[in-house]
């Protein structure tokens, strides 16, 4: 998520607490129940743990192409004619440990883009743009490659990646025609990726996913931490809708869009929800002793949203493309459920004193 857009939601919430202590805040019940976030971190150390095995898989298939491509002293025609089937063997097998390293990601997304001491991580692994594109929400890092070449903030590492390993970036992808099943047409996956980006953004991937995973061992969550995420990641659905309509997804081969084309943004939001809940089962007893019957509207709300969009990925899932304005206004209808629930979630974090971070 850009770090314009949480700004722009923290105003929004600093304006709605403000409204809401204009009108009815509920009391504070006077013994408060102490809140046991230990489930948080637990959960999180789950999918950092995951993160770490599966992005060493990516790394280690990341090597072998990139040796493939060393033996064949870069000359990737070369490559093609001689060593096609190692090749699509090697690339397959990344592709395979990509798809599964970028789901464990995004269930722990909302707690790592939503708290502030680990959020860098979130721009560098997957929402930072590139420094062409965004300057103001681009990666924090250059990404140096083997032959000597610098990729200036090149764009977080799951797109880079992604736009490797599946051509959808020119710069990113080798300069020969790779026609993998032989129709003569060249279709999209159908290309080979540069060694050395392929190589440098899957060694900097297991780097930083080994670092985060170190970070989120030393992090002790609060109240503020949790109340903070929620509050930050939950109203996100249009951001995330804008991404599905804009790619294969609901585009075709009109996409122009470099990442978010191989996993549907409809699963990631659905893996963020989840984790999301996760977050909310830890503060719900604190929330209760102010008011269960807010409580249970919340949880209830967060299950609602999640189907809401599970109801649309199944619909993709068995067929359906979706147009994009049809994208559009079922993005407009899942903001406006999550900003209901926000709503909700700030109401009780100011009701129960509970600062949130800016």
């Amino acid at each position: 998520m850009t770090r314009l857009l949480r700004f722009g939601i923290m105003i929004w919430i600093a304006l709605l607490l403000g409204a809401c202590s204009a009108t009815v805040t509920p009391t504070p019940v006077p013994t408060p129940v102490s809140a046991n976030l230990d489930g948080i971190k637990q959960y999180l150390l789950g999918q950092t743990n995951a993160l770490v095995a599966a992005a060493a898989q990516l790394q280690t298939a990341a090597n072998r192409y990139y040796e493939l491509a060393e033996a064949a002293n870069f000359d990737y025609t070369a490559l093609w004619q001689n060593r096609r089937n190692d090749a699509i063997a090697a690339i397959t097998t990344a592709r395979e440990a990509w798809i599964t390293a970028s789901p464990i990601y995004e269930k722990m997304e909302g707690i790592v883009a939503g708290t502030p001491t680990l959020a860098q991580f979130d721009v560098d692994l997957d929402a930072g743009a590139a420094g062409d594109e965004d300057p103001e929400n681009a990666v924090s890092f250059d990404l140096v490659l083997a032959d000597g070449r610098t990729l200036p903030k090149p764009g977080n590492l799951f797109g880079v990646t992604e736009s490797a390993l599946w051509g959808t970036e020119p710069a990113f992808t080798a300069p020969v025609v790779a026609d993998w099943n032989g129709n003569g047409i060249t279709e999209f996956g159908e290309a080979l990726p540069d060694a050395h980006v392929l190589k440098a953004g899957a060694d900097l991937l297991a780097q930083m996913a080994s670092e985060l995973d170190t970070a989120a061992r030393a992090w002790t969550p609060t109240e503020s931490d949790a109340f903070t995420a929620l509050v930050v990641m939950v109203p996100t659905m249009s951001e995330y809708f804008a991404s599905w309509r804009d790619s294969r997804f609901v585009l075709g081969e009109a996409s122009t869009q470099r990442d978010f084309n191989v996993i549907s943004r409809l699963a990631d939001i659905q893996d963020i929800l989840s984790g999301l809940e996760i977050v909310y089962a830890q503060v719900r007893p604190r929330v209760e002793t102010v008011d269960p019957a807010q409580a249970e509207q919340i949880a209830t709300g967060l299950r609602d949203l999640k189907a809401f969009v599970a109801d649309i990925y199944i619909q993709e899932r068995n067929g359906r493309r979706f147009t994009p304005e049809e994208a559009d206004t079922l993005g407009a209808e899942a903001q406006n459920r999550a900003t209901a629930i926000t709503g909700q979630i700030s109401q009780m974090a100011g009701a129960l004193g509970v600062p949130l971070a800016e």
